[in-house]
């Protein structure tokens, strides 16, 4: 198991919970829950996707979804027979999470989408990118943009600016939560992001029962776009927090406390 693939296990009788960071972000964003969950006698993997924590990879070269969310489907491949996974997915982290649905559905025996992007087929539609990808246009330029394939092509990478980070992504986090992200995000490859496209008819990605965490402070992927995606392609359950865009930091005791319930409602433990 690589370094960027932390896998701590406790017992064997308790579910396996795989945890997928949203653009920017990193495995780091999952610490206080990992050790939550690790106390707690649960297996935890936390992934750097491509270009994302420590993963070395140029941000501005990644260009397709594929290759983005590569070594979240590699891990999963490299599962033994039988053994199955409780797959969470934090922001733009559920696309990464739909993506493996469709690929691997008898690998994983739940999805659990937490203010996340929640799309059955990725950006397909106009319609599926104004529900699913973040609004920031109400605060001016909200973006630090990096152009890796010049100028004159779409940008290949993002970063909320600075000076937005504490207002938009954080405002319910601890300081010492929001000082660590400040200094720990990346520019996140928006040119693979936008474009995740999964299969329409696959009707295996039924098979995995899904959640969703809703958001209700949410600056980044709002509240009333959340509610948008869980229509049109409802979850099996909804359950909300009192939180901003971040819970894995501003509501860690909550989230973590929804993660062993849902768990235990479906028969993972």
């Amino acid at each position: 198991m690589g370094e960027r693939e932390c896998v701590e296990e406790k017992s064997s009788l308790k579910p396996h919970f795989v945890l997928i960071h949203g653009i920017s972000g990193g495995s780091w964003c999952w610490y206080k829950l990992k050790s939550m969950m690790y106390n707690s006698g649960y297996m935890v993997t936390c992934i750097d996707l491509k270009g994302a924590g420590i993963d070395p990879s140029d941000p501005n070269t990644i260009l397709s979804f594929d290759e983005y969310n590569k070594p979240l489907l590699d891990f999963l491949s490299s599962l033994p027979h039988n053994h199955k996974v409780i797959l969470v997915g934090h922001s733009a982290g559920g696309l990464s999470v739909t993506q493996a649905t469709h690929k691997f559905p008898d690998k994983i025996s739940l999805a659990i989408y937490v203010a996340a992007t929640m799309l059955k087929n990725g950006f397909s539609t106009e319609q599926d990118v104004k529900d699913g990808v973040p609004d920031l246009s109400e605060y001016g330029d909200a973006y630090d943009l990096e152009f890796g394939l010049g100028v004159n092509h779409p940008p290949t990478s993002a970063t909320v600016k600075k000076e937005l980070q504490r207002k938009l992504i954080y405002p319910m986090t601890p300081l010492e939560d929001y000082t660590l992200a400040s200094m720990l995000l990346r520019p996140g490859p928006i040119n693979a992001l936008q474009s995740a496209r999964f299969p329409e008819g696959n009707e295996c990605i039924e098979k995995v029962p899904r959640v969703y965490i809703k958001t209700m402070y949410d600056k980044v992927v709002k509240p009333e776009q959340q509610d948008k995606m869980i229509a049109k392609w409802p979850p099996s359950h909804v359950y909300v927090l009192e939180s901003d865009h971040s819970p894995n930091f501003s509501s860690p005791f909550a989230l973590f406390g929804l993660f062993v319930k849902v768990a235990t409602s479906f028969g993972c433990t």
